[in-house]
C-alpha cells in the first residue's frame, strides 16, 4: 500500500487507518459524525494527496481531450474547471475527472487514486503525437479545506485575496513563498478550496490549517458528506460496467460532439437503469449490493452506496433502479440480509442547504 506525504501526520493524530484507492488513508480521527458535522458548520481539512494529476499540453491537446472526454473542452475558459467522464468504447466509465484549463493549450486533469495508472496509460494510447501527457502525481500534494468557515482560514494562510474566486474556477496564489493552485470544486457540497502544492510543502500547510481551526477529517466523513449531496464515487456508482448515461450526470456528457463511447452512451436502450437517491424509513442503513424491489416485491435494482445521514437524521442511499421506478416518491423496498427496509425515490441532493456556490465575500463577512 502506498502512503501520502501526510501519513505520519495522521499517525500522530491517532487516526484510524485503512486501505483506500491503493493508499493507507485516515478513515477517521475523533469520529465520522463529529468530522461530518464540522464540515457542515465549520471547516475540515482532508488529505487528498492520493489523487492523481496529469499535465496535458500541446497544439492538439484540445482536440484530443474533446475525443477522450465526455464533457465539452474547447469552451472551457482559462482558469476554469469542468467535470466529465473518461469512457471506453462501450460507454462504460473508465474514470471521472476534473479538467483544469491552465492556458489555451495546457490542462491539468485530476483523477482518482485507484485508477491513476490505468487512466494515464489509456490517455497516452489515445492522444496524437503533438500532445504531451505527463503524470505529475508524485510531486503534487493536494489538501482540501471544506466548510462554511473555510474562506476565513484560506484568507489567513494565502498571500493573495480569494474573494473573487468563483465556483468551478481556480487561481494561482502563494502559501508563504510557495506558488500553489487554489480551486473551488467542493466534493462535500460546502464552500471549500482544493490547494495543490509541491509535495514538500504539504506538511507545513496541513499544520498551519489545523492551527487556524480546521478539523482533520477522514474518508469516512468524506463519504457521508458526498452521499448527502448525491455525488457518485468511482467503484460504487461509476465503473466500466456502467454506461455513463445511467449516472444521471447529463451535464458531464456533451450532446454536441462525438467522443469515445458516445454512440453507446446515446444508444436508445442505454438508460434502462438510472441512478437515484433513496430515503429510508428510520436511521438504520442499507448496504452496498443490497437488492432493491418495487412495492410488489419484484426486483428493481441495486444499492451502490448507503449510510445514516448525520445532517438529516435518517438513512439515505444511492442505487440503480429500472427506469420505470426512477421517479421521485416511487415506493421501494430494500432487502439487506434478513432485514427489509421501506424507502422511496428522492430528488437529489438529499441535503439542500449546502454552501458550495455561495459568494466568498458573504462567507467572510464582507458586504
Amino acid at each position: 500500500m502506498k502512503k501520502t506525504v501526510l501519513y505520519e501526520k495522521h499517525l500522530s493524530l491517532k487516526a484510524k487507518i485503512a486501505p483506500f484507492g491503493g493508499y493507507e488513508m485516515p478513515v477517521q480521527y475523533e469520529g465520522i459524525i463529529k468530522e461530518h458535522n464540522a464540515a457542515r458548520t465549520g471547516t475540515v481539512i482532508f488529505d487528498t494527496c492520493h489523487m492523481g494529476e496529469f499535465k496535458i499540453s500541446g497544439d492538439s491537446a484540445v482536440s484530443d481531450l474533446e475525443r477522450i472526454l465526455s464533457c465539452d473542452v474547447a469552451d472551457i475558459k482559462t482558469d476554469a474547471c469542468r467535470y466529465g467522464f473518461l469512457c471506453n468504447g462501450n460507454g462504460g466509465v473508465i474514470d471521472d475527472q476534473i479538467l483544469y484549463r491552465i492556458s489555451e493549450s495546457e490542462f491539468m486533469m485530476v483523477v482518482n487514486a485507484s485508477t491513476e495508472e490505468g487512466d494515464f496509460e489509456w490517455i497516452k494510447s489515445q492522444i496524437s503525437e503533438n500532445t504531451k501527457v505527463e503524470n505529475i502525481s508524485a510531486q503534487t500534494a493536494k489538501i482540501d479545506l471544506q466548510g462554511p468557515l473555510s474562506p476565513k482560514i484560506a484568507a489567513l494562510i494565502l498571500q493573495d485575496s480569494i474573494t473573487e474566486l468563483k465556483f468551478y474556477n481556480f487561481a494561482y496564489n502563494y502559501y508563504k513563498d510557495t506558488r500553489v493552485l487554489v480551486s473551488r470544486t467542493g466534493y462535500t457540497g460546502e464552500m471549500g478550496f482544493e490547494i495543490y502544492s509541491p509535495a514538500e510543502t504539504a506538511s507545513l500547510l496541513w499544520d498551519d490549517c489545523i492551527s487556524k481551526g480546521a478539523v482533520p477529517a477522514g474518508i469516512g466523513a468524506r463519504d457521508t458528506l458526498r452521499l448527502e449531496i448525491g455525488f457518485p464515487l468511482y467503484g460504487h456508482e461509476l465503473s466500466i460496467d456502467r454506461n455513463a448515461i445511467q449516472s444521471g450526470f447529463n451535464r458531464a456528457i456533451s450532446q454536441k460532439k462525438v467522443f469515445i463511447g458516445s454512440s453507446a452512451v446515446f444508444a436508445p436502450s442505454a438508460d434502462n437503469q438510472i441512478l437515484v437517491g433513496i430515503t429510508l424509513d428510520g436511521r438504520r442503513s442499507a448496504r452496498e449490493g443490497d437488492m432493491v424491489l418495487n412495492k410488489s416485491g419484484q426486483e428493481a435494482g441495486i444499492i451502490t452506496s448507503a449510510s445514516f445521514s448525520p445532517t438529516l437524521g435518517y438513512a439515505i442511499a444511492l442505487g440503480y433502479v429500472n427506469k420505470e421506478y426512477s421517479q421521485p416518491e416511487t415506493l421501494l423496498k430494500i432487502i439487506s440480509g434478513k432485514n427489509e427496509f421501506s424507502g422511496k425515490v428522492s430528488r437529489l441532493p438529499f441535503y439542500k442547504n449546502a454552501t458550495a456556490r455561495s459568494d466568498i465575500k458573504l462567507m467572510i463577512g464582507m458586504s
